[in-house]
Parts: C-alpha cells; sequence; structure tokens
C-alpha cells in the first residue's frame, strides 16, 4: 500500500512539473505579427494581410523583428514577405509618395525668392527623404527633400 501511494505521488509530482514547464514555456513565448498570405515587395501592407504566430525566443535569435502590426498596416514591403515568417525592421518602409523615373516639381527657395522647374526623380521616396533629381534642362543632379504633396525641395549646398 505504502509503495502504491509512493507511485501515486511520484505520477503526481512529474505531472506537476510538467503543467509548470509548459505554463514557463508559454510565458516565455513572443507573439509576433506575420504575413497571412506572402506579400510582394513594393506592395502596401493591409490589416487582412496580418496575423499573429506565437514563437520560442530561442528560435527568434538575435534579429530584431516587427512586434507589432499597427507598424506595418500601411507600409510598403521592401522584399518579398513570406506567410507565417517573422518580419526584420528592414524589411518595410513608408510608402513611396515619388517614384524613381517619374517626373517630379522641383522646388527651390532662398531670401523669399522660390524657383520652379521639373526633374526626373534618380531615386523613389517617401516624405522626408533625401533623393537625387535630374534637371530636365540642364541635365545637372540635385538633390532634394521629397515633400507629402509630392514636389522635391532642393536643400542648401545642392
Amino acid at each position: 500500500m505504502l509503495n502504491r501511494m509512493g507511485s501515486i505521488m511520484h505520477g503526481m509530482a512529474a505531472v506537476l512539473l510538467v503543467l509548470v514547464s509548459a505554463r514557463l514555456a508559454a510565458a516565455e513565448e513572443k507573439r509576433l505579427p506575420v504575413p497571412a498570405v506572402s506579400i510582394r515587395a513594393g506592395e502596401l501592407i493591409r490589416d487582412d494581410m496580418i496575423t499573429e504566430r506565437a514563437f520560442a525566443p530561442n528560435v527568434l535569435g538575435v534579429a530584431i523583428f516587427i512586434e507589432g502590426r499597427q507598424v506595418l498596416v500601411g507600409r510598403m514591403a521592401r522584399r518579398a514577405l513570406l506567410p507565417g515568417q517573422p518580419i526584420p525592421t528592414n524589411s518595410v518602409e513608408d510608402p513611396w509618395t515619388v517614384a524613381r523615373g517619374a517626373m517630379v516639381k522641383v522646388v527651390v527657395e532662398d531670401s523669399g525668392l522660390s524657383i520652379v522647374t521639373y526633374g526626373a526623380a534618380m531615386q523613389s521616396g517617401a516624405p522626408g527623404a533625401l533623393i537625387p533629381i535630374r534637371n530636365t534642362d540642364t541635365g545637372v543632379i540635385i538633390r532634394g527633400v521629397v515633400q507629402p504633396d509630392g514636389t522635391v525641395k532642393v536643400v542648401d549646398g545642392s
């Protein structure tokens, strides 16, 4: 009888240990947003394209992944994003206001004087990005900051 009671206690201790281990493992899991579908490079990310998945910390390694879906929605994929895979922080960017090769309005302002011309964007850019533009009249390459309305404002010294 005593031997049987010891076996029961031993079994209960083992079950308790498994439950505690499972709870600790669950507590260490990290939930990250992941694509629910394949997202192509250049595609805008919508809320219905994202789901969440739990990852063990040792699976994630040292890479830095996006931790909130609000950071993803409305942004653009810089490379293909695969379903179920965590999304590195450098894999998304703000959507472009200016596309490479597009004709853009270039504004130069100095001492109350404003000059407007047009140029070809040599690089795509979101608002605030510094991009090179080729002046269509002279062929000279200048640099400017993309504005929210799609114009490019020339910075000092360009």
